[in-house]
């Protein structure tokens, strides 16, 4: 207690008081210096106890907060009748609770980024050891048609590698928050062109149909750039699944609540399995002959929430997959 100044200022001021009030007593007679002493010792030794109590207390609950800052895991601090101590108490269990579910996060946190770091040096490995055997064939085979075929699949093989590379890029820096997104008005049949672009090749050379059904004037808010590369990997996985000879259709809605974008293949659709777990990042399906990294629609589920959207993926009636893309009024 002595440690504290302003206890050592107080017991310094109420000596002085004692002694000046004992001194007045006698001066006016025995008893009543007597009685001015003896009420002093008392009250001193009832605030001394108090004091010595409540700094006890105090230094309970700061050698649990020391616990706290080596994480313990196992704390506990006993209930307090008195006002300010019970505040305290309060007040440092919420901070004792929010201390542990920032550590279990940042656990989490850990081992999901080692888990991640894991399969990105598998989805990695993969390409690179084909291409390094590829490049072993190539070196070794003197017929020119397989020559130029082993180039073709290499070259396509660094594509899907750039194209991880990118895509992890991506969602590093969203997951980072250093992604600040535009705010403007789009169209949405110029959203839905700018994603189509890319892929106009590839759905002529495989035969794949195409149906557009966008009412004129139709507008949202947003960043056109990353809604184009959301859709973009959404129509990505429409087309492997729709194959040679698909048809994918693309409509949208809209209402007073929201505006929707759905976009449905004539592929196989989704495995009942594999539903929750669509947009889980490096998820695969449990199929064998899945293709794909597991990182495209988790990609293109982070931009649309991060724009207050929403997305689902389910199995069409009539068959294949339909994604609805929903954007709140």
């Amino acid at each position: 207690m002595l440690r504290n100044r302003e206890f050592r200022q107080f017991a310094t001021f109420f000596s002085l008081m004692t002694a000046v009030a004992v001194v007045l007593g006698f001066a006016i007679n025995t008893a009543a210096g007597i009685l001015a002493l003896a009420s002093a010792v008392a009250f001193g030794t009832a605030f001394f106890a108090f004091t010595k109590a409540r700094y006890k207390r105090i230094a309970q609950i700061s050698n649990q907060i020391d616990l706290v800052l080596h994480n313990a895991d196992h704390l506990y601090i006993g209930e307090s009748d008195e006002g300010e101590l019970s505040i305290l108490h309060s007040e440092i269990t919420k901070m004792m609770l929010r201390i542990r579910e920032q550590n279990d996060a940042l656990k989490k946190e850990k081992e999901h980024l080692a888990d991640s770091l894991a399969d990105i040096a598998h989805q990695l490995r993969t390409p690179l050891t084909s291409a390094n055997l590829i490049l072993s064939l190539l070196a070794n085979n003197p017929d020119e048609n397989e020559r130029k075929a082993f180039v073709r699949e290499t070259e396509e093989l660094l594509v899907r590698m750039d194209w991880l590379i990118t895509s992890l890029l991506k969602l590093s820096r969203l997951d980072a928050g250093i992604v600040v997104f535009q705010s403007e008005l789009i169209d949405v049949n110029d959203l839905v062109c700018a994603a189509l672009r890319p892929f106009l090749i590839p759905m002529e050379l495989h035969d794949i149909d195409v149906q557009i059904d966008v009412p004129k004037g139709m507008m949202i808010q947003g960043d056109s750039g990353w809604l184009s590369e959301a859709i973009q990997n959404i129509l990505k996985n429409c087309l492997e699944s729709a194959g040679e000879n698909g048809k994918i259709e693309m409509v949208c809605t809209d209402n007073p609540l929201f505006t929707e974008i759905a976009i449905h293949d004539s592929g196989a659709g989704f495995e009942k399995e594999d539903l929750p777990c669509l947009f889980d990042r490096f998820y695969r399906g449990k199929s064998a002959d899945a293709t794909g990294y597991g990182i495209g629609l988790s990609l293109c589920k982070l931009i649309i929430t991060r724009h207050g959207g929403t997305i689902i993926a389910k199995n069409h009636p009539q068959g294949g997959a339909i994604f609805a893309i929903r954007f709140p009024k």
